[in-house]
């Protein structure tokens, strides 16, 4: 069982920055990446980021290229969203969901923290 806890969510200001966390545990954790989700009010969740936790190659939704960066640290098994030039569309519940070596789906996914952008 892998539990997983984001932080760093806020009420900030468009073109404001933020940092989000999301520290994984559990024993035999092996992950092959870790990545990150948001829902917005009314709509279905959608991909925003990944990282292939070997290597450290990365993939972005068009959205956040450019003004996201994913990272982790694999000594605290913990991924990070640096998110800046922050939009007001950017807004909603992120989440960071993680699949395991030997699995071929995220399994495992936190309970979410806010991000709200005003204008």
């Amino acid at each position: 069982q892998v539990h997983l806890e984001e932080s760093g969510g806020g009420l900030v200001q468009a073109g404001d920055s933020l940092r989000l966390s999301c520290a994984a545990s559990g024993r035999g954790f092996t992950p092959d990446s870790m990545a990150w989700f948001r829902q917005a009010p009314g709509k279905e969740r959608e991909f925003v980021s990944l990282i292939i936790w070997g290597s450290g190659r990365t993939a972005y939704a068009d959205s956040a290229k450019g003004r996201f960066t994913i990272s982790r640290d694999s000594a605290k098994n913990t991924v990070y969203l640096q998110m800046n030039s922050l939009k007001p569309e950017d807004t909603a519940v992120y989440s960071c969901a993680v699949r395991l070596e030997s699995q071929s789906k995220y399994n495992y996914w936190g309970q979410g923290t806010q991000v709200t952008v005003s204008s």
